[in-house]
Order: structure tokens, then C-alpha cells, then sequence
């Protein structure tokens, strides 16, 4: 077998079929809570993944929520369902939420982090 042509664009080798889907694209099912907690662990890795650290709280009588270790300031993030989808939200306003599912979610709390 020859190694050395090239892929036609869009078709994966057997290594790349091997790795696993980025975490925000694995499906979440479980209790409410358990989702949320799942949905901050892969935002968590995410998060690492672009440089930021970050800490995960299971309070006893709050939500769980992340908070990104940011230049500037720590941002509190935490996940909620709004209808039949998932949203992280780090402030109050529409600028500061963005879907749980959407690849740039990481990058946009990580500029949050930094202003």
C-alpha cells in the first residue's frame, strides 16, 4: 500500500477515524444535574485545551458551575437548558452565552476571561 499519495479532501485515514469526537459533539444523557456536570467537564477540557485553567464547583446547595482561570479576571460559567438545547452562560447579558454545543465556545469564554 502506498502512503505517500494523498487523501482526497473530506476523506479520513484509519488514524484519524480512530479519535475520538471532539468533546462537544458527544451526545449527553443522564439527570439534569448530571448533564450540566458533564457539559462543564467537557467545556473544562476545552477550556485546557486553549490554555485556560480552570476549576470545577459541585456545591451541596447550588447548580455546578466553572470558572475559568482568566489574565484579567475569573469567569463564572455555568450550563442550563434552555428548551431542547444546552447554553453556557458566564454573565447577564446576550453577548455573554453561547451554545453548549458550538466548537467556539471555548474561545469565546477564554476572551472573556482575558477583558
Amino acid at each position: 500500500m502506498d502512503h505517500s499519495k494523498a487523501l482526497p479532501p473530506g476523506e479520513a485515514t484509519p488514524a484519524d477515524q480512530a479519535q475520538p469526537a471532539p468533546l462537544t459533539r458527544r451526545p449527553v444523557l443522564g439527570t439534569v444535574q448530571e448533564d450540566q456536570y458533564i457539559h462543564l467537564v467537557r467545556l473544562a477540557w476545552d477550556l485546557r485545551g486553549v490554555g485556560v485553567a480552570v476549576r470545577l464547583e459541585l456545591p451541596l446547595n447550588e447548580e455546578p458551575y466553572l470558572t475559568a482561570q482568566g489574565m484579567r479576571r475569573p469567569v463564572r460559567v455555568i450550563a442550563y437548558r434552555f428548551g431542547e438545547y444546552w447554553i453556557y452562560q458566564w454573565g447577564r447579558g446576550r453577548n455573554q452565552r453561547i451554545g453548549a454545543l458550538d466548537q467556539e465556545a471555548a474561545q469565546e469564554i477564554r476572551k472573556a476571561a482575558a477583558r
